[in-house]
C-alpha cells in the first residue's frame, strides 16, 4: 500500500524556519523523483521545488529560490524541505508529490503518481 506522509508543518513568525518532511512507503522511493507543492486558501496549486532520484539535482520556482532547499535520504524513504526566510505569503497546504518518469524541472508540469495528504504552514506577520 503506497503512503505518502507530510509533517513538520506549524506556525511560525515572518522571517522563521520550518523543515517539512515526506516519508513515502510502498513503492521504490529512490526511483522516484519528488516535488513539493503549495495551496493557499483561494488559490491554485502551485509548485514549490522538487528534487531528482539521487539527490544531484534540485529545482525551484523563483518565489522561494534561495530560501527554500529541499534534500532526500533515500535510506530513510525520506524528503526533506527546509523552509527559510519565510514569508506570510508563503502561508499554505504544503504537499509532497512522486513522479517516476519526470525531470525536476518539469514537476510542476507532469501529474504525480503519489499524493500526499499535505500538512499546514502558517506565517505570520
Amino acid at each position: 500500500q503506497v503512503q505518502v506522509v507530510e509533517s513538520g508543518g506549524g506556525l511560525v513568525q515572518a522571517g522563521g524556519s520550518l523543515r517539512l518532511s515526506c516519508a513515502a512507503s510502498g513503492f521504490t522511493f529512490s526511483n522516484y523523483a519528488i516535488g513539493w507543492f503549495r495551496q493557499a486558501p483561494g488559490k491554485e496549486r502551485e509548485f514549490v521545488a522538487a528534487i531528482s532520484t539521487d539527490d544531484t539535482t534540485t529545482y525551484y520556482a523563483d518565489s522561494v529560490k534561495g530560501r527554500f532547499t529541499s534534500s532526500r535520504d533515500n535510506a530513510k524513504n525520506t524528503v526533506y524541505l527546509q523552509m527559510d526566510s519565510l514569508k506570510p505569503e508563503d502561508t499554505a497546504v504544503y504537499y509532497c508529490a512522486a513522479n517516476g518518469l519526470s525531470t525536476v524541472q518539469a514537476m510542476g508540469i507532469n501529474e504525480p503518481d503519489y499524493w500526499g495528504q499535505g500538512t499546514q504552514v502558517t506565517v505570520s506577520s
